[in-house]
């Protein structure tokens, strides 16, 4: 049937055409935006997912950010402290030095001072964004029981080290804790003498272990080098034997024994074991004992020209090695002390090492992570442009035909006329 009110063919070829218009706008979104799935409407399940990834991107670019500001922070650390063991070091070598007999003690001593005050610098000025990790006020204490100095108010530091999302959908960020205490600070702020270059030596006590392997605290022998009717002869690995008057080495019920423990002698017996020696139980102290430390004498303090003052009982900065005790004692008593420190020193530094590694680590993790989401989000959004560009081209000329349709249907009507004419 043919009508003049319906066109039935023309209505077709409009909605062919309204169709094709409506796919080609589609297409030309995905040209021109470069995205598959834009908006929700365009797919809910992979917009919803891409939305939230791309919300976890932006946190993990802020932990990318707060990684590098705390490796910052641990690097300048890190730098100051090996400068700090290779100055301790340099003392070490100068007090050894300064062992030697006819030695200036007080020329070396000059050079030990400016060591110091260059240990003091780096100190002060390992600093980045405020912080500084190598000097603070970390309560340095005495315990009333053992006598000995900790860290009573260690401060915390922590950097970012990652972002989590777990499978209940719960985010997190994972911080890398960074303690500051006696072991690793090196100047405690308190006036504690808590820190690894201001904390004093010990005073009449050397650090040893048991029998059993535990970490003791052993009183020295102040008198035993001094007695005059006796002679003590060093008979190997830091162990000497009493003799007589005559140099003949004592034994039986007579015989005594020193093991020397960072230039002072300690109380040592027998152990009839391997032919081995082993600190007296007798010199040990108890575990409700106390210790004590000697004032001013740290590696920032200690002065090469006052041995007279570290044997004099009476000054504050004596050592409880003895009156008696001679240079070379004092000076190995102090070149232990050093090298105990420069020991604690390079653990601290170990563990910044550490921790730099860690942070260096998880910022390539990070990074690789963020690419892989954002690979991820691509896959299920991003539109393959040759795939649309072919669409396009298709769906343009698909756009012609179906006006060409249209324009075909319309005339169609037009030839009504024809059966009018006279």
């Amino acid at each position: 049937m043919t009508s003049i009110l319906t066109n039935i063919a023309a209505m077709a070829a409009l909605q062919t055409l309204r169709t094709i218009g409506s796919d080609l706008e589609d297409a030309q979104k995905r040209v021109s935006t470069g995205l598959r799935v834009g908006t929700a409407s365009d797919n809910a399940a992979y917009w919803s997912i891409a939305t939230t990834m791309r919300s976890d991107n932006g946190a993990l670019s802020a932990v990318q950010d707060a990684l590098g500001l705390g490796a910052a922070k641990v690097d300048t650390a890190y730098a100051a402290m090996e400068s700090v063991v290779d100055v301790v070091t340099e003392i070490k070598n100068k007090l050894v030095a300064a062992s030697e007999a006819g030695v200036d003690k007080a020329k070396i001593q000059e050079e030990i001072s400016q060591l110091q005050d260059q240990l003091r610098s780096i100190a002060s000025s390992a600093s980045f964004s405020g912080e500084n990790w190598l000097q603070a006020d970390i309560g340095g204490r005495t315990n009333a029981t053992t006598g000995e100095i900790y860290a009573s108010d260690p401060v915390m530091k922590q950097v970012i080290g990652s972002f989590t999302r777990d499978a209940n959908g719960n985010v997190a960020v994972q911080p890398i804790p960074i303690t500051l205490d006696e072991s690793t600070v090196l100047f405690d702020l308190s006036g504690g003498d808590a820190g690894l270059l201001d904390a004093n030596i010990l005073k009449g006590y050397r650090s040893v272990e048991d029998t059993l392997g535990n970490d003791r605290y052993a009183r020295i022998n102040t008198t035993a080098m001094s007695d005059t009717t006796a002679k003590w002869v060093e008979i190997g690995g830091s162990v000497w034997a009493k003799a007589d008057t005559t140099g003949v080495v004592l034994t039986g019920t007579n015989a005594d024994y020193l093991i020397r423990v960072g230039g002072a002698f300690i109380d040592a017996v027998y152990s009839g074991t391997n032919g081995g020696y082993d600190i007296d139980t007798s010199a040990l102290v108890a575990t409700n004992a106390t210790i004590g430390y000697a004032k001013s004498v740290s590696v920032s303090e200690l002065d090469i020209t006052k041995l007279d003052d570290y044997r004099n009982s009476s000054a504050s900065v004596y050592l409880g090695m003895g009156t008696d005790v001679d240079d070379t004692d004092l000076m190995d008593a102090l070149i232990s002390f050093v090298d105990t420190q420069l020991e604690g020193l390079i653990s601290s530094t170990s563990k910044l090492g550490s921790i730099s590694k860690r942070i260096n680590m998880q910022e390539d993790f990070v990074s690789k992570l963020t690419d892989s989401i954002d690979s991820g989000i691509g896959r299920l959004v991003d539109a393959d442009m040759n795939e649309e560009s072919t669409r396009l081209k298709a769906l343009q000329t698909q756009q012609q035909l179906a006006i060409q349709s249209l324009s075909i249907a319309n005339t169609n009507s037009e030839n009504i006329l024809s059966l009018f004419r006279q």
